[in-house]
Protein backbone atom coordinates (compact mmCIF):
# COMPACT_ATOMS: atom_id res chain seq x y z
CA UNK A 1 0.00 0.00 0.00
CA UNK A 2 2.98 2.27 -0.48
CA UNK A 3 1.20 4.21 -3.25
CA UNK A 4 -1.56 5.10 -0.79
CA UNK A 5 0.82 6.51 1.81
CA UNK A 6 -0.30 10.13 1.47
CA UNK A 7 -3.95 9.13 1.86
CA UNK A 8 -3.14 6.93 4.85
CA UNK A 9 -1.23 9.80 6.43
CA UNK A 10 -4.13 12.20 5.93
CA UNK A 11 -6.52 9.74 7.57
CA UNK A 12 -4.09 9.13 10.42
CA UNK A 13 -3.68 12.86 11.09
CA UNK A 14 -7.44 13.44 11.36
CA UNK A 15 -8.24 15.11 14.68
CA UNK A 16 -11.50 15.95 16.48
CA UNK A 17 -11.93 19.08 18.67
CA UNK A 18 -13.54 18.14 21.98
CA UNK A 19 -14.73 20.22 24.93
CA UNK A 20 -14.86 18.14 28.12
CA UNK A 21 -16.96 19.34 31.08
CA UNK A 22 -17.45 17.71 34.47
CA UNK A 23 -20.96 16.52 35.33
CA UNK A 24 -22.49 19.30 37.45
CA UNK A 25 -23.88 16.83 40.03
CA UNK A 26 -20.38 15.60 40.87
CA UNK A 27 -18.75 19.00 41.49
CA UNK A 28 -17.74 19.60 45.10
CA UNK A 29 -16.47 23.20 44.66
CA UNK A 30 -18.55 26.35 44.87
CA UNK A 31 -17.21 27.26 41.45
CA UNK A 32 -16.90 24.42 38.98
CA UNK A 33 -13.72 23.68 37.01
CA UNK A 34 -13.10 25.18 33.60
CA UNK A 35 -13.83 23.03 30.56
CA UNK A 36 -10.91 21.08 29.15
CA UNK A 37 -10.31 21.40 25.41
CA UNK A 38 -8.44 18.74 23.48
CA UNK A 39 -7.74 17.66 19.90
CA UNK A 40 -8.09 13.88 19.83
CA UNK A 41 -7.09 11.48 17.00
CA UNK A 42 -9.96 9.88 15.07
CA UNK A 43 -8.15 6.54 14.98
CA UNK A 44 -7.49 6.36 18.71
CA UNK A 45 -9.64 5.47 21.72
CA UNK A 46 -10.84 7.92 24.36
CA UNK A 47 -9.09 6.22 27.32
CA UNK A 48 -5.75 6.69 25.52
CA UNK A 49 -6.30 10.44 25.14
CA UNK A 50 -7.98 11.53 28.35
CA UNK A 51 -5.47 11.09 31.17
CA UNK A 52 -5.02 14.88 31.32
CA UNK A 53 -8.79 15.26 31.36
CA UNK A 54 -9.02 12.94 34.36
CA UNK A 55 -6.33 14.85 36.27
CA UNK A 56 -8.02 18.16 35.47
CA UNK A 57 -11.43 17.15 36.86
CA UNK A 58 -10.82 14.49 39.53
CA UNK A 59 -9.84 16.97 42.25
CA UNK A 60 -13.18 18.77 41.85
CA UNK A 61 -15.34 15.69 42.52
CA UNK A 62 -17.14 14.70 45.69
CA UNK A 63 -15.81 11.16 46.08
CA UNK A 64 -13.46 10.35 48.96
CA UNK A 65 -11.83 7.44 47.12
CA UNK A 66 -11.21 9.39 43.93
CA UNK A 67 -8.52 7.21 42.41
CA UNK A 68 -10.72 4.12 42.60
CA UNK A 69 -13.54 5.61 40.53
CA UNK A 70 -13.49 4.87 36.83
CA UNK A 71 -13.98 7.83 34.53
CA UNK A 72 -16.61 7.50 31.81
CA UNK A 73 -17.91 9.84 29.13
CA UNK A 74 -21.38 10.88 28.07
CA UNK A 75 -22.84 12.69 25.06
CA UNK A 76 -26.49 13.73 24.87
CA UNK A 77 -27.35 11.42 27.74
CA UNK A 78 -25.67 8.42 26.10
CA UNK A 79 -22.57 6.76 27.62
CA UNK A 80 -19.78 6.63 25.00
CA UNK A 81 -18.42 3.15 24.40
CA UNK A 82 -14.67 3.41 24.96
CA UNK A 83 -13.92 0.33 22.81
CA UNK A 84 -15.17 2.12 19.67
CA UNK A 85 -12.54 4.25 17.91
CA UNK A 86 -13.18 7.96 18.38
CA UNK A 87 -13.90 8.43 14.68
CA UNK A 88 -16.59 5.73 14.77
CA UNK A 89 -18.29 7.42 17.74
CA UNK A 90 -18.07 10.77 15.98
CA UNK A 91 -19.76 9.44 12.87
CA UNK A 92 -22.48 7.62 14.81
CA UNK A 93 -23.53 10.83 16.58
CA UNK A 94 -22.53 13.24 13.81
CA UNK A 95 -26.03 14.63 13.20
CA UNK A 96 -26.23 15.85 16.81
CA UNK A 97 -22.67 17.17 17.14
CA UNK A 98 -21.52 20.77 16.93
CA UNK A 99 -17.80 21.47 17.15
CA UNK A 100 -16.15 21.46 19.50
CA UNK A 101 -17.79 18.20 20.48
CA UNK A 102 -19.22 18.71 23.98
CA UNK A 103 -18.68 15.64 26.13
CA UNK A 104 -19.60 15.26 29.81
CA UNK A 105 -17.13 13.58 32.18
CA UNK A 106 -18.34 11.30 34.99
CA UNK A 107 -16.64 9.57 37.92
CA UNK A 108 -19.78 8.29 39.62
CA UNK A 109 -22.68 5.93 38.79
CA UNK A 110 -20.82 3.86 36.22
CA UNK A 111 -23.40 2.47 33.71
CA UNK A 112 -22.70 -1.22 34.22
CA UNK A 113 -25.43 -2.31 31.81
CA UNK A 114 -24.05 -0.21 28.94
CA UNK A 115 -20.26 0.03 29.20
CA UNK A 116 -17.48 -2.47 29.68
CA UNK A 117 -15.02 -1.58 32.41
CA UNK A 118 -11.66 -0.16 31.38
CA UNK A 119 -9.41 0.07 34.41
CA UNK A 120 -6.12 0.38 32.52
CA UNK A 121 -4.52 0.56 29.09
CA UNK A 122 -3.88 -3.19 29.07
CA UNK A 123 -7.63 -3.72 28.67
CA UNK A 124 -7.65 -1.47 25.60
CA UNK A 125 -4.61 -3.24 24.18
CA UNK A 126 -6.27 -6.64 24.57
CA UNK A 127 -9.39 -5.40 22.78
CA UNK A 128 -7.37 -3.79 19.99
CA UNK A 129 -5.26 -6.89 19.33
CA UNK A 130 -8.39 -9.05 19.40
CA UNK A 131 -9.83 -6.91 16.58
CA UNK A 132 -6.57 -7.23 14.64
CA UNK A 133 -6.65 -11.01 14.99
CA UNK A 134 -10.31 -11.19 13.97
CA UNK A 135 -9.60 -9.17 10.82
CA UNK A 136 -6.56 -11.27 9.95
CA UNK A 137 -8.58 -14.48 10.17
CA UNK A 138 -10.94 -13.03 7.56
CA UNK A 139 -8.20 -11.65 5.32
CA UNK A 140 -5.35 -14.16 5.64
CA UNK A 141 -6.86 -17.08 7.60
CA UNK A 142 -4.90 -15.79 10.60
CA UNK A 143 -1.54 -16.57 9.02
CA UNK A 144 -0.01 -13.08 9.31
CA UNK A 145 -0.77 -12.47 12.98
CA UNK A 146 0.28 -16.01 13.93
CA UNK A 147 3.65 -15.46 12.23
CA UNK A 148 4.31 -12.21 14.12
CA UNK A 149 6.50 -12.03 17.15
CA UNK A 150 5.57 -10.40 20.46
CA UNK A 151 7.66 -7.35 19.55
CA UNK A 152 5.55 -6.85 16.41
CA UNK A 153 2.34 -6.84 18.44
CA UNK A 154 3.92 -4.39 20.87
CA UNK A 155 5.09 -2.09 18.09
CA UNK A 156 1.64 -2.13 16.48
CA UNK A 157 0.00 -1.23 19.78
CA UNK A 158 2.57 1.42 20.70
CA UNK A 159 1.98 3.08 17.34
CA UNK A 160 -1.72 3.48 18.16
CA UNK A 161 -1.16 4.39 21.80
CA UNK A 162 1.50 7.03 21.07
CA UNK A 163 -0.01 8.27 17.79
CA UNK A 164 3.09 7.26 15.77
CA UNK A 165 2.22 6.72 12.11
CA UNK A 166 5.51 5.19 10.94
CA UNK A 167 5.78 2.90 13.95
CA UNK A 168 2.28 1.57 13.38
CA UNK A 169 2.42 1.15 9.60
CA UNK A 170 5.82 -0.55 9.58
CA UNK A 171 3.92 -3.54 11.04
CA UNK A 172 0.36 -2.95 9.88
CA UNK A 173 1.50 -2.89 6.25
CA UNK A 174 2.00 -6.65 6.46
CA UNK A 175 -1.61 -7.07 7.54
CA UNK A 176 -2.89 -4.99 4.63
CA UNK A 177 -1.04 -6.73 1.80
CA UNK A 178 -2.73 -9.53 -0.10
CA UNK A 179 -0.71 -12.74 -0.06
CA UNK A 180 -2.07 -14.03 -3.39
CA UNK A 181 -3.26 -12.59 -6.69
CA UNK A 182 -6.84 -13.25 -5.59
CA UNK A 183 -6.43 -10.81 -2.70
CA UNK A 184 -7.95 -11.21 0.72
CA UNK A 185 -10.15 -14.21 1.47
CA UNK A 186 -12.77 -11.82 2.89
CA UNK A 187 -12.87 -8.08 3.57
CA UNK A 188 -13.30 -7.32 7.29
CA UNK A 189 -16.45 -5.23 7.03
CA UNK A 190 -18.47 -3.82 9.91
CA UNK A 191 -21.05 -1.08 9.38
CA UNK A 192 -22.39 0.75 12.43
CA UNK A 193 -25.99 1.99 12.31
CA UNK A 194 -26.09 3.18 15.93
CA UNK A 195 -24.05 2.93 19.10
CA UNK A 196 -25.39 -0.56 19.83
CA UNK A 197 -26.16 -1.97 16.36
CA UNK A 198 -23.92 -2.92 13.50
CA UNK A 199 -23.97 -5.03 10.36
CA UNK A 200 -21.19 -7.54 9.77
CA UNK A 201 -21.23 -9.82 6.75
CA UNK A 202 -18.72 -11.99 4.92
CA UNK A 203 -17.70 -9.98 1.87
CA UNK A 204 -15.41 -11.44 -0.77
CA UNK A 205 -13.21 -8.89 -2.57
CA UNK A 206 -13.97 -10.25 -6.07
CA UNK A 207 -17.20 -11.14 -7.83
CA UNK A 208 -17.79 -14.22 -9.98
CA UNK A 209 -16.48 -12.37 -13.06
CA UNK A 210 -13.18 -11.62 -11.33
CA UNK A 211 -13.94 -7.91 -10.84
CA UNK A 212 -13.24 -6.10 -7.62
CA UNK A 213 -16.34 -5.38 -5.58
CA UNK A 214 -17.32 -1.89 -4.45
CA UNK A 215 -19.61 -0.52 -1.74
CA UNK A 216 -22.36 -0.41 -4.38
CA UNK A 217 -22.21 -4.22 -4.48
CA UNK A 218 -22.96 -4.37 -0.76
CA UNK A 219 -25.99 -2.12 -1.31
CA UNK A 220 -27.32 -4.36 -4.08
CA UNK A 221 -26.83 -7.60 -2.15
CA UNK A 222 -28.17 -6.32 1.18
CA UNK A 223 -30.77 -3.66 0.29
CA UNK A 224 -32.70 -4.05 3.53
CA UNK A 225 -29.51 -3.36 5.49
CA UNK A 226 -29.02 -0.15 3.56
CA UNK A 227 -32.60 0.89 4.35
CA UNK A 228 -31.93 0.19 8.01
CA UNK A 229 -28.79 2.31 7.84
CA UNK A 230 -30.61 5.26 6.29
CA UNK A 231 -33.51 4.96 8.74
CA UNK A 232 -31.13 4.83 11.71
CA UNK A 233 -28.93 7.75 10.69
CA UNK A 234 -31.16 9.76 8.31
CA UNK A 235 -28.10 10.07 6.10
CA UNK A 236 -26.00 7.83 3.91
CA UNK A 237 -23.54 5.50 5.60
CA UNK A 238 -20.89 7.56 7.37
CA UNK A 239 -18.80 5.07 9.30
CA UNK A 240 -17.02 1.96 8.16
CA UNK A 241 -14.60 0.37 10.58
CA UNK A 242 -12.14 -2.01 8.97
CA UNK A 243 -10.34 -3.65 11.89
CA UNK A 244 -6.70 -4.27 11.04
Amino acid sequence: MAHDREVLREIWDGKVPVCFTLNSEEICDLQGPDPFYLMVPRLSYFPLCTEKVRKHFIRHTQSDSKQEHEMWLEFNGMPLKWHYPIGVLLDIYFNDIQFPWNIVVHFDKFPENVLMHCQNKEVIEAHFLSCIKEADVLKHRGQIVSSMQKKDHTQLWNGIMNDKFDQFWSVNGRLMEASTEEGFKYIPFRCYTSDDKYIQKLVKPMNEEGQRKTLKHFYSVHPWHCTAIRDAASVDVRTFKLPG
